[in-house]
């Protein structure tokens, strides 16, 4: 029964805490013994936990503990089961790692891994422990782990400025997150200071190096507060967690959603980590945005650089990564804010410019002005310094380029307006130089243009206003309009560059629009999955610039199907990352936390059925992040193509089918004529044979001569039946020798009707062979089981008293000879002339019933293929009845004589 309150109500648990708790409840526990710094006691505390367990019962397994040469510590790791270690070559030496494999194949109930933010050692599957740990909790084990409070990712610039070291060890704090326990391991800093003093924690020279730089009582006071704190809020939200899943009501806190503004400059990681801290001490979600001007791109390869890592960081941290952009930044972030129910926003300080403070704000001033009803947090940094006054100076390359070019630029218009002087008299040859300007500006940037114009200031100070050739300035109005000049050829350049950076950055998003277009064109005419195959690695290696390869999902396995340029191997860490990415459904390799080492960057190909490969990628940039256009370009790739890859798989899965299909309605077809065709047979010669055993001698001669010649008949029949049964199936094999011999037509036609003659008797047949039939090239005895096949079909189909007709011609001019059988039965409807040939189709009779097996027309079209003829049908044949059949066969090239056979009826 529900629980109900005092007032009577039933308490609703939260859903999202009950889906929450049924996810935890598929994997493993993780504990968590926490502290400020090393040798606070944490590995012993653990490990006398474990011992206590061990003790009752509980299966525990040390996956990899670090003693440090402590006495005390090791003592414990008598009477417990210890794991081998993995070992690792690397630079002419052997370390030793944890056996990831190894725990989950031994599934102990209690595994201890120490030091959670070990970094591993190269080429293995993680780069760290803690994506080890991870692992193995997904397989159901419980682990208990140790951390100090300066390896998580949000602290770690809060760590430096207390401390003044690099922690280059880190766990994302949603790691921590997910711990089902934290048990905070304190000692007090003088305690510790002691035990290091006593060579419990470091060897003396170590201690001494460690107690006059690192353990100093104010830097482990505040690495105390912080463990203490973040202990303090994970208790806080367990708390909370058990009172949502007991459906208790609050008071609740008000949820706060927290949004951290992140740029390219140096200061974005540190605003990251900012808001993550501020995020944790309010249990809130936070939304890192990356706000981009619609007008523009930056060109900074740098900045772009710092943007996509500090974007990386705030997604390990636990945010949600958004890329906004708009032209008035601060307008776009409070219409976010406002959809998103966002209550705080975090910036960084913008570094104040003297062209910021005369003609704008700010983001960061903009954002507080404006944000009614928000609040605004700026962080400041350590190094927040006034910019300069003029723009950002490109690389050396361009800045030299742009620097000639404005000089020549220049140079053109001085002797431009020397000319010009001459020829002429211009009120103003100030324009020339601001043609000079706008072209500086148009093709090689902002900073060429400013060049440009200062330049054109001095020369044309200098030849063109008097006193010439001299820098003085005689007349106050020259100087003025000196001065104007000047501050048109900076804006007018100004704007000049930002439209040649405007039109650059819509070539470049047409150009990516254009290649999405053209790809889903050629995708969706591809029919093949080679098709496929080839247009996504072509169009993946041109993106990136680089190398790509596509691994298809083959009963089971990952095959390499193709790459650009073609390749055929991988590497090994390729071969793990591949799988990893597969089986994980997330990207793996270069650029990722998983298997980084391999040179490829793999992401899934998902469609609606599932994972049907991996695309890899390697780029030729030497960077370690992937821009955000690149990665959205090659999701929309990959997804296109696991879709069109999965059209070709039920494209081929419907074309087995109909196969299928149709060899289930073939086997039911060639059932039934078996069935009738040796029933009927079978049955006359059983009770022929039956009559003659029983009766013997009390029958009469002509009825014993009768039983015996149908047994005969029906025995030829039968072997009829199955002859054609094996003809046509090593014609499907392949298997059936047609020999190439000289064949004389009117003896094959003779032979086949002196056949049918025994065959069905009282058929009357008429033959009618040309003189000089040239000879044709084929098998004898099978156009003569061609042309009895036909008078068969003719006899099955006409009325017993009917004629059958069949003729040998030579064709006129082409040296071939054409055969027909012509017959005065029902005839063959319209719309069957086209099936007759094909196997088990059969025309029904005149009693409604369909004769024949359905296999002699389909074998005699089989073999008169094999022999280089052809044969077709017509109905009605003549007088407008019957049918007729005709086979064309080609004269051979032979100089041998022709039938000398005269022409005869029979």
């Amino acid at each position: 029964m529900a629980d109900t309150t005092h007032t009577g109500e039933k308490r609703r648990p939260s859903p999202k805490a009950l889906l929450e708790l049924a996810a935890k409840e598929q994997r493993g526990k993780l504990k968590v013994f926490l502290g400020m710094a090393p040798g606070v006691g944490k590995t012993y505390a653990m490990l006398a936990g474990a011992r206590a367990l061990k003790a009752e019962g509980m299966d525990v397994v040390v996956g990899v503990v670090e003693t440090h040469g402590r006495s005390e510590t090791a003592a414990l790791l008598d009477g417990l089961e210890v794991l081998p270690r993995r070992t690792v070559p690397y630079r002419n030496r052997t370390l030793m790692e944890f056996d990831v494999d190894a725990a989950i194949a031994r599934r102990p109930e209690l595994l201890l891994v120490d030091e959670f933010a070990h970094s591993n050692a190269p080429d293995l599957v993680h780069p760290k422990r803690y994506q080890d740990v991870d692992g193995v909790l997904q397989a159901g084990i419980n682990v208990w782990t140790t951390l100090n409070i300066q390896h998580l990712e949000s602290l770690t610039d809060v760590v430096q400025r207390i401390a003044g070291i690099t922690v280059r060890e880190t766990v994302p704090d949603r790691v921590l997150e997910r711990a089902d326990e934290i048990v905070m391991v304190d000692l007090p800093p003088e305690e510790l200071i002691q035990r290091l003093k006593d060579g419990k924690v470091y060897l003396p020279e170590n201690a001494r190096r460690a107690i006059d730089k690192f353990f100093q009582p104010s830097n482990l006071t505040a690495l105390r507060e912080l463990a203490l704190r973040r202990t303090a809020d994970r208790v806080d939200e367990q708390m909370l967690s058990e009172l949502r899943r007991q459906g208790i009501e609050g008071p609740w806190p008000t949820a706060e959603r927290l949004l951290v503004c992140v740029g390219g400059d140096e200061r974005s990681e540190v605003v990251v980590r900012a808001a993550a801290r501020m995020a944790s001490a309010l249990k809130s979600e936070w939304i890192a945005v990356h706000l981009v001007q619609s007008d523009r791109e930056s060109t900074d390869r740098g900045a772009v650089r710092r943007m996509e890592k500090a974007m990386r960081l705030a997604d390990r941290l636990g945010a949600t990564t958004v890329r906004l952009s708009g032209k008035d930044l601060a307008a776009e972030v409070l219409a976010y804010a406002k959809r998103n129910n966002i209550t705080q926003i975090v910036v960084g300080r913008s570094r104040p410019s003297f062209l910021n403070s005369l003609f704008g704000r700010s983001l960061s001033s903009a954002l507080m002005s404006a944000a009614a009803g928000l609040s605004v947090t700026v962080v400041a940094s350590d190094d927040v310094r006034p910019r300069s006054l003029w723009p950002q100076l490109p690389d050396a390359r361009a800045a030299w380029t742009g620097g000639i070019a404005a000089l020549i630029a220049v140079g053109l218009g001085v002797a431009a307006g020397q000319l010009l002087e001459q020829v002429t008299q211009l009120p103003n040859l100030s324009m020339v130089f601001l043609f000079a300007v706008l072209l500086c500006a148009l093709r090689f940037g902002i900073f060429s243009a400013v060049v440009a114009a200062a330049l054109s200031f001095v020369a044309y100070n200098f030849f063109f206003i008097e006193p010439r050739t001299t820098l003085t300035i005689a007349s106050p109005h020259e100087l003025f309009a000196l001065l104007i000049f000047l501050v048109v050829a900076i804006t007018t350049g100004g704007l000049a560059g930002r439209l040649r950076e405007q039109a650059t950055a819509t070539r470049e998003r047409a150009e990516a629009t254009q290649a999405l277009y053209d790809f889903s064109r050629k995708l969706s005419g591809a029919p093949k999955i080679d098709d496929v195959v080839w247009l996504l690695a072509a169009q993946s290696a041109a993106v990136v610039k680089g190398k790509s390869v596509i691994l298809l999902e083959r009963s089971g396995e990952l095959v390499l199907e193709g790459g650009w340029p073609p390749e055929d191997t991988l590497s090994t860490a390729d071969w793990a990352a591949a799988r990893w990415a597969y089986e994980k459904r997330e990207p793996a390799g270069h650029f990722t936390g998983t298997l980084p080492s391999a040179l490829y960057h793999f992401r899934p190909l998902i469609s609606s059925g599932g994972a049907v490969g991996v695309l890899g990628i390697a780029s030729e940039d030497e960077e370690d992040v992937l821009p955000s256009a690149t990665v959205s370009a090659l999701q929309s790739f990959a997804d296109q193509a696991a879709t069109a890859i999965e059209r070709t798989y039920l494209v081929e899965q419907a074309a087995n089918a109909a196969t299928a299909a149709e060899s289930e309605r073939l086997r039911g077809a060639l059932l039934s004529s078996i069935s009738h065709d040796l029933r009927t047979p079978l049955a006359s010669i059983l009770g022929s044979a039956t009559s003659l055993r029983q009766l013997g001698e009390r029958m009469p001669s002509q009825d014993r001569a009768d039983l015996l010649a149908t047994i005969e008949e029906e025995a030829s029949r039968l072997s009829a039946f199955v002859s054609n049964l094996l003809d046509m199936t090593r014609l499907e094999a392949g298997a059936l020798d047609i020999r190439r011999d000289w064949v004389d037509v009117g003896d094959a036609v003779r032979g086949a009707v002196a056949r049918a003659a025994k065959s069905f008797p009282k058929r009357q047949t008429q033959t009618s062979i040309d003189a000089d039939l040239p000879l044709v090239r084929g098998d004898a005895a099978l156009l003569e089981q061609v042309l009895f096949n036909l008078l068969d079909n003719a006899d099955k189909y006409s009325p017993p008293n009917s004629v059958t007709r069949i003729a040998a011609l030579t064709l006129a001019g082409e040296g071939g000879v054409r055969i027909t059988v012509a017959d005065d039965g029902i005839g063959i409807p319209a719309e069957a002339l086209s099936k007759i040939f094909d196997k088990f189709y059969r025309v029904a009779g005149g009693d409604g019933r369909a004769p024949g097996t359905g296999l002699g027309l389909s074998i005699s079209a089989a073999l008169v293929a094999a022999m280089g003829g052809t044969i077709t049908a017509r109905s009605p044949a003549a007088n407008g009845k019957g049918s007729e059949l005709e086979i064309v066969l080609p004269a051979g090239q032979s100089e041998a004589g022709s039938s000398s056979a005269s022409k005869e009826d029979a």
